[in-house]
């Protein structure tokens, strides 16, 4: 298949990849499209941006495009399940794309509205509905949505689902499904855990795989410069002044890491946005927003947070702090050296961190570059001192540790927001704008820093 006529997609699919210029499909596209038109649980390994979202959006849409059906009260024929609020706007956004020409409804559910507004978009029954868990799981039982008519289950970001805590949702909700329907599986990295997970989940699947599990992007150039925790920020400011440097993304470890980075930088005269679970739906809309525009070229981002994340001109990528699941440092890189470009990730690594790095090159089966510190560092550091103690004191809440809550709020179950947002994508329309709110809490991969976060970190 080296065009999308190849794959006979309805007529209205055809015309809307033509609108976007797109002819040639990726290479999991090739691999996926095909087994999964006939119908066939599919169990697929792509890292983000290799264009996987189009290997289950098409052929669902043109699944329900031959064979339309009347719209049940309160039901929907397609439930995709995926970690994140911007992965979830993310998708629902392909499917309108592909789907507008198609007479078919859309609808995310993520934290951020009123619950009777979410009652309301999914009362009179939709086509597709696109969730996280935790939100999911609040529509069903308050009686709003009834799973019992899914004909086609996509779960996307497999493994990022784990490392949030969402298996005890997955398998309330799997529960919930007929026996008797497509489901299509897809995952950046195979772990023994995703593996026991497809198995339990699929019939007789079509694995496919456009590169080896756990590798990462070939075009990033990675290295790694050794500081301590202390004079990271002076670094940092130093590396962005670099005017090779289109986009950059930052990761930390934590959200309250990431606004201390961003107020640092501030400092400096560096402007910076940073998107995390504390954030509202429209702060994260506004701050991804402005780094797509090119009007904020720093965005500072927790894992979760950065997980729905797809920018093209992203150059570098700084690893602030290492992350302590190895498998985060692919999905992080991963954000630059996309659509053909070449890129650059750049790893602080404070003496704590040593073992962190050791695990991540044990999982890339390679060393990362060691580089000095640069000529001008110490007198960065020096400077970048007294600029902070010129600044005003941070806000408290920064300076606590980043737990996060125990208990949801308002006394509800534990891992349980009672708001989650649903915005209707009908027709050309886009995702709709959340009034913001809390973020899901769950449990967190073992050995993480903190409390998982469902729906946004």
């Amino acid at each position: 298949m080296t065009h999308f006529t190849d794959f006979g997609l309805a007529e209205p699919l055809a015309r809307a990849l033509a609108d976007k210029g797109y002819t040639e499909p990726t290479p999991i596209q090739v691999q996926a499209i095909p087994p999964a038109l006939e119908g066939h649980d599919l169990c697929g390994i792509a890292q983000t941006g290799t264009g996987k979202t189009a290997a289950f959006a098409l052929p669902i849409l043109h699944r329900l495009a031959a064979d339309p059906k009347h719209r049940f009260k309160a039901a929907t024929r397609v439930l995709v399940l995926a970690p994140t609020r911007e992965l979830v706007s993310q998708i629902a956004q392909s499917f309108t794309d592909y789907g507008k020409y198609l007479k078919l409804t859309v609808t995310t559910v993520f934290g951020g509205v009123p619950i009777p507004r979410q009652q309301r978009a999914v009362q009179g029954g939709v086509d597709v509905v696109v969730a996280t868990p935790g939100r999911l799981l609040d529509l069903v039982e308050r009686g709003s949505l009834d799973l019992k008519l899914v004909e086609i289950l996509v779960l996307d970001e497999a493994d990022q689902m784990l490392d949030l805590g969402f298996i005890h949702d997955l398998r309330r909700i799997v529960g919930l499904l007929p026996r008797k329907r497509q489901t299509l599986f897809f995952s950046a990295t195979m772990p023994k855990a995703i593996e026991d997970l497809a198995a339990k989940y699929l019939t007789n699947p079509v694995k496919v795989a456009v590169k080896p599990a756990a590798t990462t992007a070939e075009r990033v150039e990675q290295a790694v410069i050794f500081v301590n925790q202390t004079e990271k920020p002076a670094l940092l400011q130093l590396v962005l002044k670099d005017k090779s440097i289109d986009r950059a993304l930052v990761f930390t470890r934590t959200k309250h890491g990431a606004d201390r980075v961003v107020r640092q930088l501030g400092n400096a005269g560096i402007v910076a946005e940073a998107i995390h679970g504390n954030k509202s739906q429209p702060q994260r809309e506004r701050a991804l927003a402005a780094f797509k525009a090119g009007t904020c070229n720093v965005l500072v981002a927790t894992d979760i947070a950065a997980r729905g994340i797809d920018v093209t001109g992203v150059s570098h990528v700084i690893n602030y702090e290492l992350p302590n699941v190895p498998e985060s440092y692919v999905h992080r890189i991963g954000r630059t050296a996309r659509a053909g470009a070449n890129g650059q990730a750049i790893a602080f690594c404070a003496d704590d961190e040593r073992p962190f790095l050791k695990d991540i090159e044990k999982l890339i089966r390679q060393k990362v570059t060691v580089l000095a510190l640069p000529a001008d560092f110490r007198a960065a550091v020096l400077a970048a001192q007294k600029v902070e103690r010129a600044a005003p004191p941070a806000p408290r809440d920064e300076e606590r540790r980043d737990f996060g809550a125990r208990r949801s709020p308002g006394g509800g179950r534990p891992g349980r927001d009672p708001r989650a947002q649903v915005t209707p994508h009908r027709g050309q329309g886009g995702a709709g704008k959340g009034s913001g709110g809390r973020q899901e809490l769950g449990r967190g991969r073992a050995g993480s820093s903190g409390a998982g976060y469902r729906g946004g970190r």
